[in-house]
C-alpha cells in the first residue's frame, strides 16, 4: 500500500477520497485553489497545499504544479478523483514518468475510450451493441449531410471528446443539422480544446443504466452491478440509482458478465463505468467508458457494501481483484442519490453566493465539500452536496431521501431542492418508469 496519496481535485470528492485514505492508513495530500482555501475537508486531510488562483486552469488543472507539489510533499501516488485531470491520459503519463502511481487505468486506457469513436469500434469489435453512428464528420456539408442520411434522423450530434453531457446536441431534420453541428463543434473546442464530432441515432426516451467495473493489474475484471442514471437536466444526471427499478435481473445479470469478459479480455486494469443506453422495447446499446471513479459511486457502495474508492487505491497498489472482492458481490435493499445543486430549480442557471447557512440532514449519507459560511465559486461546478439514502425497498429508499432533501437548511444561495422533489414525488418516476426525457416532462407540468 502506498505511504501517501495526493489528492489532485476539491469538494465532495476530495473529502471522499480523504475518509478512504484514513481507512487505509494512507497520510491524505490535498491541493486547494485560492477560492477554497477554507474548505472543510482540507482540516482532514494530513496535509494542504495551495495550488494556485481559483481559475482551474491556474490551479487543479495546471499538471505541472500538481506535479511539482507531489514531489516536494512525498507522495507515492496521485488519485485524480472525476473531472479536472481524471480521464487525461498525457497526464497520466506524467505521474508515471515522475515514478509515482496513478490511481486509475493505464494511460493507453484513458486514451482508447476517451476517445467516443475509438471506444465505439473497440466495443463493436468485441460484440457489444452499439447503436448506429458515424465515424468523425467532416466540415463538408456534401460529406455531413451524406453521414446524416446513413442513420437517419433523428440524431444527435456529439463531441468524441469530453462528456458531462456538453456539445450534445438533438437533431430533428436536415435544416437543423448544419448549425448544430457549427455550435457542437465550437461547444467541444472550448470545453475539450477538440473539436472534433460524430453523429449518433437519437433514441427518443431511452434510459440510462451504467455498470460498475472494477479491474487489477493483472487485467482480471468484474462488474459490481448497475446504476440507473436516467434523470437528467441537459444530459447531465441529477439523481441515480441502484439497482435499476424493472430490469429483470438475468438481462442485468449477463450484459454485465459480457461487459466483464470484454474488459477482461483487453486488459483493463483499474476502476471504470460502461454506460449503456436502454430503448423502450429493451435493447442495449453502448454509449460510452469512463475511465474513473463516477460522481454516483455511493449507491453502489450501499447497496454492496464495497468501498469503491478503497478498492480503486487498492488496485492501484497492485493488489489482485481477489483480495479486494474475496467474495462475489450481491445486491442488498435500493439506493438513491440526489445531486444538490447552487443553481435556480426552474431554469437550473447556477446560483454562485456564501452558503450564509448549511445544516445538512442527519441519519442519511450526505457527501459534500461545503460548510457554512464557504463560498460557491463560479469557478468550479455548483455541486454543493450528494444525498444518497438507502432502503430495503425502492419505496423506502425514496422517501428516506426525500425526508432528507426537505430536511436541508440552506441559505445564501438558490438550491435545486425544490426541483429534486418534484421529480421524486412524480408518478412515472415512483412507478419506475424512468427515461431521459422525464425531468424535463416534470418540470414541464
Amino acid at each position: 500500500m502506498f505511504e501517501s496519496i495526493l489528492i489532485a481535485n476539491r469538494g465532495a470528492v476530495a473529502a471522499r477520497i480523504v475518509r478512504a485514505c484514513k481507512a487505509l492508513g494512507v497520510r491524505s495530500i490535498c491541493v486547494y485553489s485560492q477560492a477554497d482555501a477554507g474548505a472543510p475537508f482540507l482540516k482532514e486531510a494530513d496535509e494542504a497545499h495551495e495550488i494556485g488562483p481559483g481559475p482551474a486552469p491556474q490551479s487543479y488543472l495546471d499538471q505541472e504544479k500538481v506535479l511539482a507539489v507531489a514531489e516536494a510533499a512525498g507522495a507515492r501516488a496521485i488519485h485524480p478523483g472525476y473531472g479536472f485531470l481524471s480521464e487525461n491520459a498525457d497526464f497520466a503519463e506524467k505521474v508515471i514518468a515522475r515514478g509515482l502511481a496513478f490511481v486509475g487505468p493505464s494511460p493507453r486506457f484513458i486514451r482508447a475510450m476517451g476517445h467516443k469513436t475509438r471506444a465505439r469500434d473497440l466495443a463493436a469489435e468485441r460484440g457489444l451493441p452499439v447503436a448506429p453512428g458515424t465515424q468523425l464528420v467532416s466540415e463538408n456539408i456534401d460529406d455531413l449531410l451524406a453521414a446524416a442520411r446513413s442513420i437517419g434522423y433523428p440524431l444527435m450530434v456529439k463531441p468524441a471528446g469530453g462528456g458531462g453531457g456538453i456539445g450534445m446536441l438533438p437533431v430533428h431534420d436536415e435544416s437543423q443539422l448544419a448549425a448544430a453541428v457549427e455550435r457542437s463543434r465550437s461547444m467541444a473546442q472550448r470545453g475539450f480544446a477538440n473539436a472534433e464530432i460524430y453523429l449518433e441515432k437519437l433514441m427518443r426516451t431511452p434510459r440510462h443504466i451504467e455498470f460498475q467495473v472494477i479491474g487489477d493489474r493483472k487485467g482480471n475484471v468484474r462488474h459490481v452491478f448497475e446504476r440507473d442514471c436516467s434523470a437528467q437536466r441537459r444530459n447531465q444526471k441529477i439523481i441515480e440509482e441502484a439497482v435499476a427499478p424493472g430490469v429483470p435481473r438475468d438481462v442485468i445479470e449477463a450484459l454485465g458478465e459480457k461487459i466483464a469478459k470484454v474488459l477482461t479480455d483487453i486488459g483493463y486494469d483499474n476502476i471504470g463505468t460502461v454506460e449503456m443506453l436502454m430503448d423502450a422495447d429493451g435493447t442495449f446499446s453502448f454509449l460510452e467508458m469512463n475511465t474513473r471513479l463516477q460522481v454516483e459511486h455511493g449507491v453502489t457502495e450501499e447497496v454492496t457494501g464495497i468501498d469503491l474508492v478503497a478498492s480503486q487505491i487498492r488496485l492501484a497498489a497492485g493488489e489482485p481483484i481477489d483480495a479486494v472482492l474475496p467474495a462475489p458481490p450481491k445486491v442488498s435493499g435500493h439506493a438513491v442519490q440526489a445531486r444538490v445543486y447552487a443553481e435556480d430549480p426552474k431554469r437550473f442557471l447556477p446560483s454562485p453566493g456564501t452558503l450564509a447557512t448549511f445544516r445538512v440532514p442527519q441519519g442519511i449519507r450526505v457527501e459534500t465539500g461545503y460548510g457554512e459560511g464557504c463560498q460557491i465559486s463560479t469557478f468550479y461546478d455548483p455541486l454543493v452536496a450528494k444525498v444518497i439514502a438507502h432502503g430495503a425497498t425502492r419505496e423506502a429508499a425514496i422517501e428516506h431521501l426525500s425526508a432528507a432533501l426537505d430536511a436541508f437548511v440552506i441559505e445564501g444561495v438558490k438550491t435545486n431542492i425544490p426541483a429534486l422533489q418534484a421529480i421524486l414525488r412524480a408518478q412515472a418516476f415512483r412507478d419506475g418508469q424512468v427515461h431521459t426525457g422525464l425531468v424535463a416532462d416534470v418540470m414541464a407540468a
